[in-house]
């Protein structure tokens, strides 16, 4: 099973991405491999500083950006729950949900990472 199978067997839609690139897979790849660095750069621990939320806010924004511009759904509807959370000063909700899809995520970025 190739990447973009495996890829929207975990939720990805991969269909919606490659219509955004003009059917460019190869572009959507390189992509996606940017996206394992900038998520290794912007790891967010959920155990993280509830008293200030400010660093944890810019990290899950920029994740939920540019989950959504390569279509990975569950990341980004995530992402987008936990910064609207955290903006609405509920960051123990926020790590709850941050908790669930911290796996998700690491099977994405396993995907990935196992195509390249």
């Amino acid at each position: 099973m190739g990447l973009c199978e495996e890829l929207r067997e975990l939720g990805v839609d991969i269909d919606e991405a490659l219509r955004r690139l003009g059917g460019n897979e190869a572009l959507y790849t390189k992509l996606l491999g940017s996206f394992v660095k900038m998520a290794g750069a912007y790891e967010v621990d959920p155990e993280f500083d509830a008293s200030d939320v400010t660093p944890i806010i810019e990290k899950t924004h920029a994740l939920k950006g540019t989950a959504g511009n390569l279509s990975l759904t569950p990341l980004y509807k995530a992402y987008t729950q936990i910064v609207d959370l955290l903006r609405a000063d509920q960051p123990e909700i926020a790590r709850d949900e941050l908790k669930k899809i911290l796996p998700v995520q690491a099977a994405i970025l396993e995907c990935i990472q196992k195509h390249m």
